[in-house]
């Protein structure tokens, strides 16, 4: 160390480049706490600031933003792989001065998601959740906005709502994109044999979900019009439900050619397949590459898995808030979602 100390003496004691000490005492934002704590001490203890002007800096640093993400509870593999992500990946979005949780709430009911949101809304200075198709969802929102408590809906959109943005994929363009796929992998034969295809939902409460039925029926009446649809069946993305739902539709259709699973619970239409001894000869397309789908996508019982990135979604999420918190457009900077199409021959 130098008789008189100097930024790089700071950033060997506190084990921090020179940029970060560079920002902790010049006070700008996107540094952790812990780590200007770290900087603040060093500079102290090499005599650089007296400990007076020290404290009075770590008192003008400004306090986290606040942020919750509601996530359904149930067996949906997807939304769990998302809660996770927001529990180990805090260092992600520390240099937007931001503490993210997540907290878990009763799945398709409207009235729990509505307390909920007015709950956390009284502790958090934002929300992001998943959306549920409902007015009494849409008056929580409002009254949030009211407070000024910004939400962002996560994956399911919520129509003329005064939410601040939406995370999550075109779900009309999902859907059409899983239909395209079914009808390909069908092939002409098929095609022209008034094949039958199928669709299970987790529930058509979520806009995204009902936005997915209509891309996947318009491409068929569009492109394929001898394709018959034969309705669409709610699992609750309950692997148990949709393998009871599955194995209904196998025994009403015993030629059904294509099943489209809108929401979660893959697994257990994996499972009615294999069972019928269809597993390879059903084209099955799906939603949210996780453990079972990617078990499903490599012993070939689905043929592809639509999805995105779950860190990806809640990081846009992140740069929404810190955007509204600084002033900025709610979007700027933050791209939009994009669907990656995975198949078993390019699992990531």
């Amino acid at each position: 160390m130098s008789k008189h100390p100097r930024i790089p003496d700071i950033a060997q004691l506190s084990g921090v480049s020179t940029a970060t000490v560079d920002r902790v005492l010049n006070q700008r934002a996107g540094v952790r706490s812990a780590t200007v704590q770290r900087v603040m001490q060093a500079a102290i203890s090499l005599g650089y600031l007296p400990q007076a002007e020290a404290q009075a800096t770590l008192q003008a640093q400004p306090q986290p933003l606040r942020l919750m993400v509601l996530i359904p509870e149930g067996s949906n593999r997807f939304l769990q792989m998302l809660g996770d992500v927001i529990g180990y990946a805090q260092e992600h979005w520390a240099p937007f001065n931001v503490r993210c949780q997540a907290a878990y709430i009763e799945s398709f009911n409207p009235d729990a998601l509505a307390k909920a949101l007015l709950h956390h809304g009284k502790r958090c200075d934002g929300i992001a959740f998943m959306a549920l198709e409902h007015p009494v969802v849409r008056e929580a929102v409002a009254q949030l906005a009211e407070q000024g408590v910004p939400t962002v809906t996560l994956i399911s959109d919520l129509s003329s709502s005064r939410r601040a943005a939406y995370v999550g994929l075109d779900n009309r363009a999902a859907g059409r994109t899983a239909g395209y796929l079914i009808a390909r992998f069908m092939g002409p034969l098929a095609l022209s044999r008034n094949a039958r295809v199928a669709m299970i939902v987790g529930s058509l409460r979520y806009r995204a979900h009902e936005e997915r039925e209509a891309g996947f029926l318009h491409l068929f009446e569009e492109q394929f019009p001898l394709v018959q649809v034969v309705g669409v069946r709610e699992g609750q993305d309950d692997a148990e439900r949709n393998y009871q739902q599955a194995r209904s539709l196998l025994e009403q259709h015993p030629d059904l050619a294509g099943i489209y699973n809108i929401g979660g619970g893959a697994e257990g239409i994996g499972r009615a397949l294999k069972e019928a001894g269809l597993e390879h000869k059903v084209v099955f397309i799906g939603h949210g590459l996780t453990p079972d789908t990617r078990a499903l996508l490599i012993d070939g019982t689905m043929d592809a898995v639509i999805t995105q990135n779950p860190l990806g979604a809640v990081m846009n999420c992140v740069r929404i808030f810190a955007n509204l918190r600084d002033g900025r457009d709610a979007t700027s900077g933050v791209e939009a979602t994009r669907s990656q199409v995975i198949f078993r021959e390019n699992l990531p």
